[in-house]
């Protein structure tokens, strides 16, 4: 797949296209992608995706705060790994925004050679998203331009989207995100300095910085994940909350201890994918009543991930 920027003067072959956002390049982005695939080798055209590289909400609202399942480098990755031709990245801007869906269309046909475009079942686009399929079919029609409706991907009785893997991950459910997301929720970020407080209590803990600070962070509470250093996999025990029972302070941290991990890990790039929710972040009575849940929690981890 080659991505290409929208204000590059690249003269794009006649495609079939879609548009969306596809934040997470979930499982339900992947059958709406094959789809497109596949209705461009029935008519002899190239596929195309069209994203956005700044949410819409971002220009429409002032003061959204995006929760992103993958920034844009991490987004772009995984496009990479799809079978469409090309990528366009069209930068969304105010005056994007008050076109109409009809002017919308014309500026795909026109500027980008779509000459048919596959519509998420329930995506809307145009000033107000005012409109719907049967108004896109028309303007199709009078630009000369074939309009296709896709099928959603269901599962558990749910159609597979974004917004339903944000709310599993707000609840700690990262199986079953991981499940429709069809690889494991990651977050990439930098080892910085801490309190030093699990290395006292016998679990030395990474401290990591997101590298994506827009990016979704899970539930707080206590997970099994897989952490990643210089190419290597250790089991890990990571923690997301404010150590209550410590009591130095109420600020959000992100701490892993990297289970058979010896070396200091400070500044070092990391990586941690989320594979089971354990339970809640708790307030003990006591350090040694925290250490024996510790322990307790190691121990699971280490029966579900080896």
């Amino acid at each position: 797949m080659e991505i290409i920027s929208a204000e590059s003067p690249f003269a794009f072959p006649p495609c079939a296209a879609t548009i969306g956002c596809f934040d997470g390049v979930h499982r339900g982005h992947r059958y709406l992608m094959e789809q497109v695939h596949r209705e461009a080798q029935a008519r002899g055209l190239q596929s195309t995706l069209v994203t956005f590289p700044v949410h819409p909400r971002q220009v429409m609202q002032s003061g959204y705060y995006p929760q992103w399942l993958t920034c844009l480098p991490q987004k772009k990755d995984l496009l990479q790994q799809e079978d469409a031709d090309y990528c366009i990245l069209l930068p969304f801007t105010h005056e994007l925004s008050l076109l109409s869906a009809r002017r919308f269309m014309e500026l795909l046909h026109v500027r980008f050679n779509v000459q048919a475009l596959v519509i998420g079942y329930d995506h809307r686009f145009g000033h107000n998203r005012s409109e719907g399929f049967e108004d896109y079919c028309c303007y199709g029609k009078e630009l000369g331009m074939e309009v296709i409706h896709a099928q959603a991907l269901e599962e558990d009785g749910l159609s597979i989207s974004s917004s339903l893997i944000r709310n599993l991950l707000k609840e700690g459910d990262v199986a079953r995100a991981n499940r429709y997301l069809g690889y494991r929720y990651y977050l990439d970020g930098q080892v910085v300095s801490g309190y030093q407080v699990g290395r006292k209590l016998g679990f030395p803990t990474a401290n990591l910085q997101p590298s994506c600070p827009d990016k979704l962070v899970p539930k707080e509470g206590v997970y099994a994940v897989y952490a990643y250093v210089e190419g290597k996999r250790y089991a890990g025990m990571l923690n997301i909350g404010s150590r209550p029972t410590i009591g130095n302070g109420t600020e959000r941290s992100i701490e892993v201890h990297l289970i058979g991990f010896e070396g200091n890990l400070y500044q070092h790039a990391l990586r941690v994918e989320f594979m089971q929710y354990i339970r809640e972040e708790q307030k003990f009575e006591g350090i040694e009543a925290l250490i024996a849940q510790l322990q307790q929690d190691k121990a699971t981890i280490i029966r579900l991930l080896g």
